[in-house]
């Protein structure tokens, strides 16, 4: 039976004709039976595929033919499965559009791209050197975390300083705030899940005058594949598909604590409420109904 895989990449490079590319994208995709969602922008591209390991690994040799594409870090995990007609069954259809920022912070202007990545970002450090770094420097070390509020809340690095953001665009107005600029003049970490967040996020910071800033390569994917649940990771990883979360060992922690009835989960849900788009922390045996209010339901 083929195995069920799922890839998380990203690259930022200049890219003169994006429809161009998304097409050639979409097509590509869609001929091999992927399903998930691909961003594309004048200044890179973003993408999370789903299905069989074979038509999968034919993508990478495909899209790694284009030239500014060589170079794209894929990282791998399994996938729940794949229907009756081969399909990933984490993702509902294949979504590949461009749009004005391959990770929305809402600030496209402020990002500088050339043929190596983005300009003046945060130093890039391997999950080793991560260690490196906090075995010299200690608790002055601060991770950053990158992701939203809910993401964090299952799972994030030990002591991090978790911004209370819904989604990217609220970390320029929290940085623009000065509610972090105790911060700057100490060697900061930034997280997310597989890198590109903290790309923008880093140099975000850097060109507001925070003056020693690192990003996680390949982010806590690649954190989790080198050190699992024995290092300076807590808890579950929330992942943008049907499968919610992903552990990196048997022995994962369980941070998360249910909105309902407090006990400790790593398991999310949508409000029931066709108004509300807001997600929960909820385990398993809570009813998942939840008022447009934000409130527990009353049973």
């Amino acid at each position: 039976m083929p195995l069920a895989k799922i890839l998380l990449y990203y690259v930022f490079t200049p890219l003169a004709d994006p429809e161009a590319v998304r097409l050639w994208q979409r097509d590509l995709a869609d001929s091999l039976g992927l399903r998930g969602r691909v961003l594309i922008s004048r200044d890179g591209l973003n993408g999370t595929l789903g299905g069989d390991m074979a038509s999968l690994k034919r993508y990478v040799r495909k899209t790694k033919e284009y030239a500014p594409f060589r170079d794209i870090d894929f990282k791998w995990s399994d996938g729940s499965g794949l229907d009756e007609g081969g399909h990933s069954k984490d993702f509902p259809k294949l979504s590949v559009k461009v749009r004005d920022e391959v990770v929305s912070f809402g600030a496209p202007d402020e990002l500088q791209v050339d043929a190596n990545g983005v300009v003046g970002g945060g130093i890039h450090l391997s999950p080793e050197q991560v260690h490196d770094l906090v075995a010299e420097r200690g608790d002055d070390v601060v991770f950053f975390d990158g992701r939203n509020a809910l993401e964090a809340a299952i799972g994030r690095f030990k002591n991090a300083v978790v911004p209370d953001v819904e989604t990217t665009r609220d970390f320029v107005r929290l940085l623009d705030s000065g509610q972090f600029d105790d911060l700057k003049g100490k060697p900061i970490v930034t997280y997310c899940t597989g890198g590109i967040r903290c790309e923008v996020l880093s140099s975000l910071m850097v060109s507001r005058g925070f003056d020693e800033v690192y990003q996680l390569d390949g982010g806590i994917v690649r954190y989790g594949e080198r050190f699992g649940d024995d290092g300076l990771w807590d808890g579950s990883l929330y992942v943008f598909d049907k499968r919610g979360s992903v552990d990196f060992s048997d022995h994962a922690a369980l941070i998360g604590e249910c909105h309902r009835c407090g006990s400790a989960t790593n398991r999310t849900a949508n409000c029931a409420d066709a108004a509300c788009d807001t997600q929960f922390v909820l385990c398993a045996t809570c009813d998942t109904a939840m008022c447009s209010s934000h409130e527990p339901a009353s049973v």
